[in-house]
C-alpha cells in the first residue's frame, strides 16, 4: 500500500501520509453516536492504519464529545507509537453550553482547549492543531499570537486551519506564524475550493487535507436516486455530521461516470474517488473513515494504482463546477480577450520546477 510514501506538509519539514485516518467515529457520544465505533472497534481501525505505515491521525475536541480523543490517547499510549504518529487535532465548537468563552476561537478558549486536549489524548504535545471553523469575529492578529504561544511554550509544533474562507487564510498567512496546513471540504462532488483555496494554498505554502472526499459516502454508489427518499435521517448523507445539500442532475450524472472509471480500471468507485482527490493538485493528504477494518484496508489500497490521463479527463468533465460571477473572467475564454489573438501566454515553461524528490 502507498501510506508507507510520505510527504512534506505545506511549507514544512512534517512528514505525513497521503491518506490520513479520520477519527470522528471513535466512540459513541455525542451527535456523532449514530454511526460512532466501540472502544474494541476503534483500536481494530487505529491498528489498521498503522500497520500499514499510516502516521497521520486527525481528530477534534468534540469528536464524540471528547471521547474521540480519550480513545486515540489510550491506543497510541498502549501501542507506543506516540513519535511515529502526526497527531493533529481541532478547537472552535463549544465544549460547554451557556458559557460564551467555552467555545470561538479567542485566546480564552484556545488556550483551554489545548490542554484539555493534551489530557485526553495522554501528549504532552500535539503535532498539528487547528482552528476548526472561522468564527466571524475573534480577531486574527489574537488567534495568531496564542498559535504562537502555544508553539513556544512546546503545547504544539504546528499551526493551521480548517473551514475557513481563503482570505482569511491569506492574511494568517501574512503575519508571523505561519500555518501548515489547510483542511477543507473536497471531493468530486464538491469541488468549490478551486475557486480561490487551492491556488491560495500552493501560492502561500500551506498543505491540503482534504475531508469527506467519498461527500459523505455519496460517491461509493452505494445510494441511487430513486432510493435515496428511504436514507434516515441519521444517514451520513443527511445526518448533522454533513453539510446539508440537495443532489443535483449534475451529481447523479457523475455517479454514472464515476462507475464506468471504476468499472474500467477494476477497482471500486470509493477508491477512484479517493484518488482523485489524494492525487490534485495542492492536496497534501485526504482524511479517510471507515467503519469496520475491511473498509479501511479497501480504502487504503485507493493509491496503489494510477487514473489514466484519459479517465481522469472524464471524471474531471463530469465533476467540473461552472464558473460563477467574476471568476468567469478568469476562464481560460475570457483570459483569451486579454492577449492578440493567437499568442500563447504561460506562467512558466513545462519543466521549470521538476519535482524535488523521484519516487521511481
Amino acid at each position: 500500500m502507498a501510506l508507507d510514501n510520505y510527504y512534506l506538509l505545506g511549507r514544512s519539514g512534517l512528514r505525513v501520509s497521503r491518506l490520513a485516518l479520520g477519527t470522528m467515529n471513535f466512540g459513541t457520544g455525542g451527535f456523532h453516536a449514530p454511526y460512532g465505533r466501540t472502544a474494541d472497534q476503534a483500536g481494530a481501525l487505529f491498528h489498521t492504519y498503522v500497520d500499514a505505515g499510516g502516521n497521520f491521525i486527525d481528530t477534534a475536541d468534540f469528536y464524540t464529545a471528547g471521547e474521540s480523543e480519550q480513545l486515540l490517547g489510550k491506543l497510541i499510549t498502549e501501542s507506543a507509537l506516540r513519535d511515529r504518529i502526526v497527531l493533529t487535532s481541532k478547537f472552535t465548537n463549544s465544549v460547554d453550553p451557556g458559557n460564551p468563552n467555552a467555545g470561538g476561537n479567542g485566546r480564552k478558549h484556545m488556550i483551554r482547549a489545548v490542554e484539555d486536549s493534551l489530557r485526553r489524548l495522554q501528549t504532552d504535545y500535539l503535532d498539528l492543531f487547528l482552528l476548526h471553523t472561522w468564527d466571524r469575529v475573534t480577531p486574527i492578529d489574537e488567534v495568531l499570537r496564542t498559535f504562537d504561544d502555544l508553539t513556544r511554550a512546546g503545547k504544539i509544533r504546528y499551526a493551521g486551519l480548517s473551514d475557513v474562507p481563503a482570505w482569511y487564510a491569506a492574511r494568517a498567512q501574512n503575519d508571523a506564524v505561519p500555518m501548515v496546513s489547510l483542511q477543507l471540504p473536497y471531493s468530486l462532488a464538491e469541488r468549490t475550493i478551486e475557486t480561490e483555496h487551492v491556488a491560495m494554498a500552493q501560492t502561500l505554502g500551506l498543505g491540503i487535507t482534504a475531508w469527506s472526499p467519498l461527500a459523505g459516502g455519496f460517491l461509493t454508489g452505494k445510494y441511487r436516486r430513486d432510493e435515496l427518499e428511504g436514507v434516515s435521517g441519521e444517514g451520513r448523507l443527511t445526518g448533522e455530521s454533513a453539510p446539508s445539500r440537495s443532489w443535483s442532475d449534475r451529481h447523479w450524472d457523475l455517479l454514472k461516470t464515476l462507475e464506468t472509471v471504476a468499472d474500467k480500471l477494476g477497482v471500486t468507485m470509493a477508491q477512484v474517488a479517493v484518488n482523485w482527490v489524494a492525487t490534485q493538485p495542492g492536496v497534501a493528504s485526504a482524511i479517510v473513515g471507515a467503519s469496520s477494518p475491511e473498509q479501511l484496508t479497501s480504502t487504503m489500497a485507493a493509491l496503489d494504482f494510477d487514473i489514466p490521463a484519459e479517465l481522469r479527463a472524464d471524471l474531471d468533465a463530469a465533476s467540473a463546477v461552472p464558473a460563477e460571477s467574476v471568476y468567469r473572467m478568469f476562464t481560460p475564454e475570457y483570459q483569451g480577450w486579454l492577449v492578440s489573438a493567437g499568442t500563447k501566454v504561460a506562467d512558466k515553461p513545462a519543466g521549470y520546477q521538476p519535482p524535488v524528490v523521484n519516487w521511481s
